[in-house]
């Protein structure tokens, strides 16, 4: 996964460039994964492995699936990740290019995982402190999990805040068990 994260960053820098430069971040990131969304299905990815297809047919096999979705630019990408036999990694690009829009717009992607569906009020509250304590625009989704018996389990990035019963008993188990 390192490896590909690697080969596919460049691309998805040169992408974010150039979305910025127009002043088109939003509809980069659209382009760009619906093209990581068809590239992944299962029946494309068996058809552009066919060894027989030259990239211009690879390239334009997506461009037709995607059809009036994808710009020319975008179209233009994708041919050259095509001729770079890198067509494979437009998930990856797509991952990495929307994690470049989030940091360049001072925004994160938060989960949130409780035991109940939360009342909008308490999603709120929750949002307001994340985003004084992360400094940041917060996104959120929510999920439910029944398993954590109560509190909440945040999810930011890289960061996970467990609030949950479930953590809390695990924690303390752990403390009388050392």
């Amino acid at each position: 996964m390192a490896e590909l994260t690697t080969i596919a960053r460049p691309y998805a820098k040169a992408a974010f460039m150039f979305a910025k430069e127009q002043n088109a971040l939003a509809e980069w990131e659209q382009m760009l994964g619906l093209a990581a969304a068809v590239a992944q299905e299962a029946t494309m990815r068996a058809y552009l492995d066919q060894p027989e297809l030259d990239s211009e047919t690879q390239a334009k096999a997506i461009g037709d699936v995607c059809g009036d979705e994808l710009n020319e630019s975008a179209r233009n990408f994708i041919a050259q990740l095509a001729d770079n036999k890198r067509l494979a990694l437009l998930p990856t690009i797509a991952m990495l290019f929307h994690e470049l829009a989030a940091e360049d717009q001072r925004t994160i992607d938060v989960e949130l995982i409780a035991p109940f569906e939360l009342e909008d009020a308490e999603t709120d509250k929750l949002v307001a402190a994340l985003k004084t304590r992360l400094g940041r625009n917060v996104q959120v989704s929510t999920s439910v999990d029944e398993s954590l018996i109560g509190g909440v389990l945040v999810r930011a990035g890289d960061t996970v805040i467990d609030g949950s019963v479930r953590g809390r008993l695990n924690r303390l188990a752990e403390q009388l068990n050392s």
